[in-house]
């Protein structure tokens, strides 16, 4: 009954889409028809420039963080609590209160791993920056990291080794699109001066 109702509160607020909502305080256009229609920080960034894109990273990240950590403190199982941060991150990808068009969910992701441990962060981080520097492609670094997500859990916590496959599946299926553009050679690089206009090209 406990994890039913984490579930549900995760699922909740991961459907709380900060990048409409930072758009809309900052008078932004909306991220969901403007840029790569796309609402997540990087289509903020775009759209707004840093400090918008900062706000809407942070909150993203907390969204999968805070669920996790309060199911971590209420002794959830490791399955119940890889189901809860996959709630959030379903959240931030069919959100409830916006029609249920979202984001990748990478930042909610990247958030609900954090209570695992700040090693775990650290490996997905400097994977993250190495695959970018050595491709430019931002999807392509974050289908890295999170493909190395369960193995880099498996060496430092391998009770959680389970719930995080459930997190690298969906991120994955999530970028079925930008794969598909990076087989295609379509897919936009870090620092490329046109702005991609395809349905949802950031991370």
């Amino acid at each position: 009954m406990l994890a039913t109702l984490m579930f549900i509160l995760a699922y909740l607020l991961g459907s709380i889409s900060s990048a409409i909502l930072v758009s809309r305080l900052f008078k932004l256009p909306d991220p969901r028809s403007n840029g790569s229609n796309n609402p997540g920080a990087t289509n903020v960034y775009r759209l707004g420039g840093a400090l918008p894109a900062c706000l809407v990273l942070i909150f993203d990240v907390l969204k999968g963080t805070i669920p996790v950590w309060g199911g971590y403190f209420l002794d959830l199982e490791p399955l119940a609590l890889g189901l809860v941060a996959v709630a959030a991150c379903l959240g931030h990808m069919f959100p409830l209160f916006f029609g249920f068009k979202g984001g990748k969910a990478v930042a909610t992701a990247f958030g609900s791993l954090l209570p695992i441990g700040l090693s775990l962060a650290g490996l997905l981080i400097c994977t993250w920056f190495i695959m970018v520097a050595i491709t430019r492609y931002s999807s392509l670094a974050a289908l890295i990291a999170v493909s190395l997500a369960p193995l880099y859990t498996w060496l430092i916590k391998p009770l959680y080794t389970l719930p995080v496959t459930f997190i690298t599946v969906l991120i994955i299926f999530r970028h079925r699109s930008n794969i598909a553009r990076l087989f295609s050679g379509n897919e936009p690089k870090v620092g490329a001066k046109k702005a991609p206009t395809d349905e949802k090209s950031d991370i």
